[in-house]
Order: structure tokens, then C-alpha cells, then sequence
């Protein structure tokens, strides 16, 4: 379910990123890259956080209808950990692209979705590795 949500949240932020990219095409190529990343991100953590909450929801509740607050800490600890790893590789490799594609001349578009999509293969690949390091899913869920 991991995965599904952060396809999803990918889906949606690649897409506004593009046409953000696309809008600031006419600024300075590091200000549209920074603006385009910023706007990336915003979306992604909106969408993959309200997944997120709607999959595991039940995961922590007692049978009183209290929060397991101990279990819920410690797989935050786990995800927070390995999203962490994963969005720091994630943020330099797409910033970095997405100014290369834009310094030899892709379209504003076009540098943001290539930069996307080359960056999130990299980041489903670190979070796929760090997910199995933390043994976030050791128990099945």
C-alpha cells in the first residue's frame, strides 16, 4: 500500500509541477526549478498524507477506541526514516535534473516531467531499500 500511495501522490504532483514549470517557463531557470520543487512537494505530502491516513486509520486503535500512541510513534519513527533517506536523494537529484533539462533548452514542461519521472525511479528504488533496512513491515502490515 506504500507504494500505491506514493504512485499515486507522484501522479498528482508530477502533473502540477508540469504545468507550474510551464508558467514560470519566462523566470530564471534555478528560480523555476526551486518554485517547480517547491509546488512538487506541497502536492506529493498533501495527497500522500491523506492516503496514507485513509489506508492505516484503524491500524492504531485500541479496542477502548483510544490511539495506540506507542505503536503509532514507533512506525512513524520507521517511515519518518525512510522517506527521510528517500526525499533527500529525491529533492537533489530533481532539483539538479530539472535545472540541466531547462540549461539545454528542454521546454519548462518537459525538463519538470523528465526530471520527475527519472528522480522517482531513483526514490521508489532508496524507499524500497530503506523500507526493508527499518523493517517497517516486519509484521505483514
Amino acid at each position: 500500500m506504500l507504494n500505491k500511495n506514493i504512485l499515486i501522490a507522484f501522479a498528482a504532483s508530477i502533473t502540477i509541477s508540469a504545468i507550474v514549470a510551464q508558467m514560470l517557463s519566462g523566470q530564471a531557470d534555478y528560480l523555476n526549478t526551486t518554485y517547480t520543487l517547491l509546488v512538487d512537494y506541497m502536492i506529493y505530502f498533501s495527497t500522500f498524507g491523506g492516503l496514507f491516513y485513509l489506508d492505516n486509520r484503524k491500524k492504531y486503535l485500541l479496542e477502548s477506541g483510544q490511539t495506540d500512541k506507542s505503536k503509532l510513534k514507533h512506525d512513524l519513527i520507521k517511515i519518518i526514516t525512510s522517506l527521510g533517506i528517500a526525499e533527500v536523494v529525491y529533492t537533489i537529484m530533481r532539483w539538479f535534473l530539472q535545472y540541466y533539462f531547462l540549461t539545454i533548452h528542454y521546454d519548462a514542461y518537459l525538463a519538470s516531467i523528465a526530471s520527475h519521472v527519472i528522480s522517482t525511479i531513483i526514490y521508489l528504488i532508496v524507499i524500497n531499500l530503506s523500507v526493508k533496512m527499518t523493517r517497517l513491515y516486519k509484521d505483514g502490515n
